[in-house]
């Protein structure tokens, strides 16, 4: 079988298989094991399905009951301390993936069935039957069966609707060289100005591949050593997929070595090039958002093709990198993950995803302080059409793309998200997306940086190269995904809609909270704001209060309780500020803006005022608090 046969064989199945489950009743289970209720329910009615009509074993995924409890592992960690909150998440979902997996692994291994077995979510993807999966549903350890679909992961180019990429006709060489129309919107071109440039970061992309040696791109390549000239490849880069003589011809045979097998587009090479890319040496500009981060990649999707597992495995060589071929339960070193991965693919729940596998796996690298970007989607400009894993996840960015004026793309997914029923806005921020320059390779294999593609895949990684420039610029947010995003968001450039929400306002479901402005982003991090509260009752300094802070742009909120003197204090000046230093004392940091403050008595939530706070602004807060029987009373 040729390459484009197997392209082909595997666009059939999965349309077969769509169309299968589209038709197949739910009707009682052929074979001949005869599996309690109880047991049968463990298995999603679509896998059910799939596996009753499959003539030969498939991949599906066993999810186990005990998942770990992480913010118990995180509440044991230092909590300013990203690297040791994700030693200890590693060493604690290690130790229990291959603690509660061995009954089910041993039991696999003596009967010769071959899986592969995960951490960040405690399953295992397993090939099997029908028969299989109805034993596997018995067993207590199991808590259900979900499929491992081959999914498309970038959408097809057809002219009929939108889609995830689409070329533009561009001259291969540029007459006139000027910058991505992307950085100087965003500003990117003035925060290096500043001196930051994403120095001391290492982005990560999971995606079609890379062309590592693109000279844009190699001279930020993790693994590149240019006083050498040797190249590492082992925990800079993973291949989920392996190598096929077949499937794989376009790749070296050692998976070792990274490649992008998407011919024409290369998706994953282009996307990194909007992060870090650099094309002076080939005498034309920087491409990239941040030219002096350093990047690692993995290859989740096969010719455009991913699964739940090929993503799953992905992101667990960026949480603790380990070599290809290695074992990620114990050979992963937690110390070189990326501070930032972007992640321009989607994984439709329509054609099987498993959506809360994917939800528990961003969860825990936010947990871990990994900033986790993604892309919204190309399903617009229908409302709700953010509905697809990751994008979809309130643990990561959903980035929309919009074009060199501003404007939202048509294309872009729009929000509220529905279909987990939580309502909840997407996307978070828009980007530039349309017509983004960045790097591939010719129709003849050279290199090229006039590549110019649309979808929110571009947008995507502005975003993530902007995490890089905002953490180079202010080191003391490393890892602190949740002040990051709220800086984003706070700083980004607000745009009014009524599409999707029937009311003009911002932050909307087209462009979220608005538009990346990284130079904003960077201003509003390094003048922070200082605010304490002193609460007194009948004369007394009111002890171990709940004072909660909101920020009503966000809605995010900050708690704390008050001292012995009856205070609370958020932010540092930034004259104050050490990188270097992160003690549990040291107060949260807080940025420009107007919030709600509010007392926390019980279930009830007690206003004292709003207060607003310009940059850089020093605020001291004396309230008498009287308790009446109702309501409270504030001085």
């Amino acid at each position: 079988m040729t390459k484009i046969e197997g392209i082909v064989r595997r666009w059939w199945a999965a349309a077969v298989v769509a169309l299968m489950l589209a038709v197949t009743p739910c009707v009682a289970l052929a074979q001949s094991v005869d599996p309690s209720t109880a047991a049968q329910a463990k298995i999603a009615q679509s896998l059910a399905n799939e596996l009753s009509a499959a003539q030969d074993p498939i991949s599906f995924l066993v999810i186990l009951d005990e998942q770990l409890d992480l913010q118990t592992v995180v509440s044991t960690a230092s909590a300013d301390d990203a690297l040791e909150r994700r030693k200890a998440l590693y060493a604690a979902l290690t130790a229990h993936a291959q603690q509660t997996q061995a009954p089910l692994r041993a039991w696999l291994d003596a009967r010769g069935i071959p899986y592969t077995a995960h951490y960040l979510v405690n399953m295992l993807e397993v090939r099997g039957d029908l028969a299989l999966a109805q034993q596997l549903a018995q067993r207590p350890e199991v808590e259900r069966l979900a499929r491992n679909p081959t999914v498309r992961g970038l959408d097809v180019i057809d002219a009929s609707r939108p889609v995830w990429l689409t070329r533009v006709s561009l001259p291969l060489r540029s007459t006139n060289i000027t910058l991505p129309w992307g950085l100087s919107y965003t500003h990117a071109d003035d925060v290096w100005a500043l001196g930051f440039r994403g120095q001391g970061i290492v982005v990560a992309g999971q995606d079609t591949g890379v062309v590592w040696e693109h000279p844009a791109l190699k001279p930020a390549y993790r693994g590149w050593n240019a006083a050498a000239m040797t190249v590492t490849h082992p925990y800079n880069w993973f291949d989920a997929w392996g190598r096929d003589p077949i499937d794989d011809s376009e790749c070296p045979q050692d998976a070792q070595i990274p490649c992008d097998d998407n011919i024409g587009s290369y998706h994953g090479t282009h996307t990194l090039g909007t992060m870090v890319g650099d094309a002076t040496p080939m005498g034309d500009t920087v491409i990239g958002m941040a030219p002096d981060a350093a990047w690692i990649a993995c290859r989740n999707m096969r010719d455009g093709f991913g699964t739940p597992s090929s993503y799953t495995a992905c992101f667990e060589f960026f949480f603790a990198p380990f070599p290809q071929g290695g074992d990620k339960m114990t050979d992963g070193r937690p110390e070189l993950a990326p501070h930032v991965i972007n992640n321009s693919w989607s994984c439709p729940p329509v054609e099987g995803c498993d959506v809360n596998s994917l939800r528990n796996v961003v969860e825990t690298m936010r947990a871990a302080g990994i900033y986790v970007a993604a892309s919204a989607g190309n399903s617009g400009p229908s409302c709700s059409s953010v509905n697809t894993p990751i994008g979809m996840h309130d643990a990561v960015t959903s980035v929309g793309a919009h074009n060199n004026s501003g404007v939202i793309a048509g294309f872009s997914s729009r929000g509220p998200v529905t279909i987990d029923g939580s309502g909840r806005l997407k996307p978070d921020l828009s980007a530039p997306g349309v017509s983004v320059r960045s790097a591939g390779l010719t129709f003849n294999g050279q290199p090229t940086v006039n590549l110019s593609l649309s979808g929110t895949s571009m947008a995507s990684p502005h975003v993530a190269g902007a995490v890089a420039l905002l953490w180079s610029a202010t080191p003391e947010l490393i890892g602190d995904v949740d002040l990051t995003e709220q800086i984003l968001l706070k700083s980004s450039t607000p745009i009014s809609a009524s599409n999707c929400s029937n009311v003009s306002q911002s932050p909307n479901p087209v462009y979220g909270y608005g538009n990346l402005n990284i130079l904003a982003a960077v201003e509003m991090a390094n003048a922070p704001v200082t605010l304490t509260v002193s609460l007194q009752n009948a004369g007394h300094p009111m002890v171990d209060a709940l004072v909660m802070l909101t920020d009503i742009r966000t809605g995010f909120q900050y708690q704390q309780r008050t001292d012995e003197n009856g205070s609370v204090r958020w932010g540092r000046a930034a004259d104050n500020r050490d990188s270097a230093v992160h003690t549990d004392a040291a107060p949260p940091l807080l940025f420009t803006g107007d919030y709600d403050l509010n007392l926390i008595v019980g279930d009830r939530i007690l206003p004292i005022g709003e207060i607003s706070l310009a940059k850089g602004e020093s605020l001291t807060l004396e309230k008498a608090i009287t308790w009446l029987w109702f309501p409270l009373i504030v001085n």
